[in-house]
């Protein structure tokens, strides 16, 4: 009985551990969100989110969001 009961042990601590590795791959790390302005003119019309290569979402530049993100830009140069 007690070789089932560590089994049964030691099958417990394994199904964490196997399914620790999805939730770490779906976390989004704030260190790899990057900006990019994209221009027309000289003027910024749209501003993308991106996840290194992957394209999240595109923020309207006149929005609240987006004037903070150009005025954080803005200030670092």
């Amino acid at each position: 009985m007690a070789e089932n009961e560590a089994s049964a042990a030691a099958e417990e601590t394994i199904e964490p551990t196997e399914t620790a590795p999805e939730t770490q791959e779906e976390e989004v790390h704030p260190q790899d969100i990057s900006y990019h302005a994209v221009e027309n003119d000289g003027s910024v019309t749209a501003i993308w989110e991106m996840q290194g290569q992957k394209h999240l979402r595109t923020i309207n530049p006149r929005s609240q969001e987006g004037k903070q993100i150009l005025a954080l830009f803005e200030t670092a140069a």
